[in-house]
């Protein structure tokens, strides 16, 4: 009976874990799909580039988290007061992020280090554009 009683635990656990994947990655029918153009991911807001790339390790809430690895809280953050720095972090990774400029384009980075800027409790009103961040690109980190 034990067997059967866990069996069936692991069962319905897997079926709802399936189902919130599900539902996390279900889009609008307005909404473009996330796809991979080339080299870099197709159009998106900054919120939807967040949901995509960043919100599985630094989190929903942005309030990071710590376990298997230590992903920074975004929230509340003083290190975004400077925006040279997200910028350089998401182009070039940071010690366990990967770097994200073969993915992103220029207006892309700066859509999702606004939305970061501007979120969260974060009050940045000064916006990166992408002039900005073509500036850094190739720069070495």
């Amino acid at each position: 009976m034990k067997f059967t009683f866990k069996c069936n635990r692991l069962i319905v656990f897997s079926a709802l874990l399936t189902g919130t994947l599900f539902l996390n990655t279900a889009q609008a029918a307005d909404e473009p799909p996330l796809t991979l153009e080339g080299s870099t991911l197709g159009a998106q807001t900054g919120e939807k580039i967040y949901q995509s790339l960043c919100q599985a390790c630094h989190q929903m809430d942005a309030k990071g988290a710590t376990g298997a690895g230590f992903y920074p809280a975004l929230a509340e953050n003083s290190n975004l007061t400077a925006a040279a720095y997200p910028m350089a972090v998401v182009l070039h990774g940071k010690n366990g992020m990967p770097p994200f400029r073969d993915l992103l384009s220029d207006e892309q980075v700066a859509e999702v280090i606004n939305y970061v800027r501007s979120h969260f409790g974060n009050q940045f009103t000064d916006k990166v554009t992408a002039a900005d961040v073509a500036k850094i690109r190739d720069l070495k980190p």
